[in-house]
């Protein structure tokens, strides 16, 4: 297993779940854990996926959240889960 940490943030609008994961199942990423919430209008998403099956190289995962992110208004970002253990230790 791959694991990476996807956080998407922004003004609430119609859409944004199914946009993001409609790009994840299109590029055979799989969600293992998802967390959402919106607090006074802003979204925030939190998820956990395995990319081990996709063939997109890292990069382009990258890229293609951030387009999508513009697209719909939101901020997509998504590390690795070491990089972001370490980010976060205490």
């Amino acid at each position: 297993m791959k694991k990476c940490v996807i956080t998407v943030v922004g003004k609430d609008t119609v859409g944004i779940i199914a946009k993001v994961c409609t790009y994840l199942a299109e590029s055979k990423i799989n969600i293992l854990d998802i967390s959402q919430t919106i607090v006074s209008g802003y979204f925030n998403m939190m998820m956990i996926v395995d990319i081990a099956n996709t063939n997109k190289e890292y990069d382009d995962i990258l890229a293609n959240l951030d387009s999508i992110g513009n697209e719909i208004g939101v901020s997509i970002k998504c590390q690795k889960e070491e990089i972001f253990d370490m980010m976060h230790r205490i």
